[in-house]
């Protein structure tokens, strides 16, 4: 009898996967959204542009404060519910801030949006999680990155272009819009998959998730390794327009098309993954992930031409996720009961890492130069990636053992 051989790039997901895209992919457009409009908010509020720029900062620190809480509730009220739930808050807060009157208001808006995008991009994680076996998993969080990092991408691209016909207000407005019809396709969506488990619905269940979350061995080689990936790769983002000054390349829309090689380096992972994963393998893969970072570290460190740095940071992002996918993938066998805490959680390492890396760049660059501190980032990435595949292996959460 003829057997057909499914091929992994053939690979069949369930349609709620798509639905989950569209849900990272809606939340990840507010993320970096009003960038290029700051300078029409500063404007239309009589405010510095630095006090502008607070909306980014608090956007992001509260993003990350709220992991570890939104993690929970979502084991407690059930993911898809939770995530309906932030998508629609963050229909409505885009929405209030296109109405704000004073500066204040338009941030007390943008912290609800941030609380609200916090907890849609781990529950999606965990969702993706609860719909596919771990044997397809990594591939299928794969098309869930995709969706997030198209976000990112278009982000502040489509904003701009918004901004420039129907100002800062109106990208706030068709941000909520597209909010709300996340929140509606996955309400519908939802409503008839088959989830492979259910919330908790108890605080003794999720204490009880807590304690396998933290005695399973991978948790600290997890949570530590995307807090360094955080600290390592994104902490160098905010200094890529000021060493292209240094060249003098003085075009922010540069700057902005260099960072975009990242998440353009991040999609041709989602594109390549179900190729690259049976040939090197979940340890290969963080290997080879990290070396590629590294190696794209230290040819930024020389300040080539930005066509080159652009190619650099593509290069970059293909092996950010290739390591980082597989981080993901251990993180969401921490725990069964507790599986969306578990993500946030990872989240939270890795946004705090965020927080740290800009300040410590800044003061390794300030104290030491730039070639010397991207070197030893670049040091501590591929270290990672042999430590990684040293001490990472699959152990079955004790949850899942009966």
């Amino acid at each position: 009898m003829h057997q057909t051989v499914v091929r992994p790039s053939e690979q069949r997901f369930p349609p709620a996967i798509n639905i989950i895209a569209l849900a990272g992919f809606s939340a990840a457009l507010s993320t970096r959204a009003l960038d290029p409009v700051l300078p029409h908010v500063a404007d239309d509020f009589a405010i510095s542009i630095a006090t502008a720029a607070g909306l980014a900062a608090g956007y992001a620190l509260i993003y990350a404060l709220v992991q570890p809480l939104i993690g929970a509730a979502a084991d407690l009220f059930g993911k898809a519910r939770l995530m309906t739930l932030c998508l629609a808050l963050l229909g409505v807060a885009s929405i209030l801030g296109a109405l704000a009157t004073s500066f204040t208001a338009l941030f007390a808006t943008r912290i609800l949006a941030g609380i609200a995008s916090g907890g849609v991009f781990p529950v999606a994680l965990g969702l993706t999680s609860d719909l596919v076996a771990p044997a397809k998993r990594q591939v299928a969080i794969g098309r869930t990155l995709a969706g997030s990092m198209a976000g990112n991408l278009l982000g502040a691209t489509a904003s701009g272009v918004i901004g420039d016909f129907i100002g800062w207000r109106g990208v706030l407005a068709t941000l909520g819009a597209l909010g709300l019809v996340a929140a509606v396709a996955v309400f519908a969506g939802f409503r008839g998959a088959s989830l492979t488990h259910a919330p908790t619905s108890d605080f003794a269940a999720l204490k009880k998730g807590y304690r396998t979350i933290f005695t399973n061995p991978n948790t600290r080689y997890c949570f530590s390794a995307v807090f360094i990936e955080g600290c390592c790769v994104f902490g160098l983002f905010p200094f890529i327009a000021s060493f292209l000054f240094d060249l003098g390349q003085k075009s922010l829309s540069i700057a902005g098309i260099v960072i975009a090689g990242f998440a353009v380096g991040g999609l041709f992972y989602t594109f390549t993954v179900s190729q690259f994963l049976p040939r090197l393998g979940v340890k290969g893969m963080m290997i080879a992930g990290a070396t590629l970072v590294g190696l794209q570290l230290i040819a930024i460190a020389f300040g080539p031409d930005w066509k080159l740095q652009f190619a650099s940071m593509l290069l970059m992002g293909w092996g950010f996720y290739m390591i980082h996918g597989c981080l993901q993938v251990f993180a969401s066998e921490l725990s069964i009961e507790a599986r969306a805490t578990a993500m946030s959680l990872h989240s939270f390492s890795f946004f705090m890492g965020q927080t740290v890396g800009p300040i410590a760049y800044g003061f390794g660059i300030v104290h030491a130069g730039k070639l010397p501190s991207l070197s030893v980032a670049a040091c501590i990435m591929v270290a990672l990636g042999f430590a990684c595949a040293a001490l990472l292996r699959p152990r079955p959460p004790a949850d899942a053992i009966r």
